[in-house]
């Protein structure tokens, strides 16, 4: 009896396959396929199928164009967020949020890897690829995230060693893996401080279990990414190819080449940033 060359099809969690489409993260499409979204094969999807390439997949009754990992496009982009904007899609209260100042994409969405709370500025990251997102989020990563701190109240020595030997927050123990003093006196010291994790609040909460407030944050460096000069505050560019294969190493993932924008892409990215103009910075207006 002969042995057969033939391959069986490769089958994959559905979740995956719908975030490496672009469509949003795992989680956010775990969600759709709970919330019945997604069809496969005219079929209303559950958690925990999996699909092959040669299956038909839709998502809010669009068909979805499946990609084999090595063919899915892996764009990303740095955005300099401001205080006052959110990190969600929507708001119910009809505030700002960040995905209204990104580029329009056809066909995909931008995946934030990471959040930041409103009050919190600075780095934040956007790809068009769903498993470097997850990747770059899971803790198991352990990517380095470094945050400038403005601290009111007098820091002491002891302070410091505490939060990095650990302390144990509501939802378990958290660490800094480093802290530098960064100048500025009294109220108005400021810090630099690292953590492997991206829980919510977790800078200011391990500040404030040393009874110390933090009255400015923001985030200046993810991974191998620091926050630059290219983009001010409510503006984002795009990243180098060195870069995103410095991201993609780090997530454990095959370098990709970063696919080129079309004509139209470039029309459109160049409309949409010239409409996104930089935010001024909140000020207290002036007496008269």
């Amino acid at each position: 009896m002969t042995q057969s060359n033939h391959t069986p099809p490769v089958s994959e969690k559905l979740q995956k396959v719908l975030a490496r489409a672009g469509l949003g993260s795992r989680r956010e499409m775990e969600t759709a396929i709970s919330d019945g979204r997604v069809k496969v094969n005219s079929q209303v999807a559950k958690l925990g199928d999996r699909v092959e390439m040669r299956d038909n997949v839709s998502f809010d009754d669009r068909p979805v164009t499946l990609r084999p990992e090595n063919e899915a496009p892996r764009r990303v982009i740095m955005y300099n967020k401001p205080e006052g904007e959110l990190c969600t899609r929507k708001d119910p209260e009809g505030r700002r949020t960040v995905f209204e100042r990104l580029p329009r994409l056809k066909g995909e969405r931008w995946i934030a890897i990471g959040r930041l709370d409103i009050n919190t500025s600075g780095l934040l990251l956007f790809t068009t690829d769903g498993e470097l997102a997850n990747r770059l989020m899971h803790p198991s990563t352990q990517v380095e995230r470094e945050y400038a701190v403005r601290v009111m109240g007098e820091v002491k020595r002891e302070h410091i060693v505490a939060m990095v030997d650990g302390v144990m927050l509501e939802d378990g123990p958290a660490r800094f893996t480093d802290v530098q003093e960064f100048g500025g006196e009294g109220i108005n010291t400021w810090f630099h401080v690292v953590i492997l994790e991206g829980r919510n609040r977790e800078v200011r909460r391990l500040w404030e279990s040393q009874e110390l407030t933090v009255s400015r944050l923001k985030r200046v460096r993810y991974g191998n990414i620091f926050i630059d000069k290219r983009a001010k505050a409510g503006e984002w560019i795009e990243l180098s190819q060195d870069e995103v294969d410095d991201l993609a190493t780090i997530a454990n993932l095959e370098t990709r080449k970063v696919p080129e924008l079309t004509p139209d892409e470039k029309n459109r990215w160049s409309r949409d940033k010239n409409k996104r103009r930089p935010v001024q910075t909140m000020r207290k207006p002036k007496r008269r």
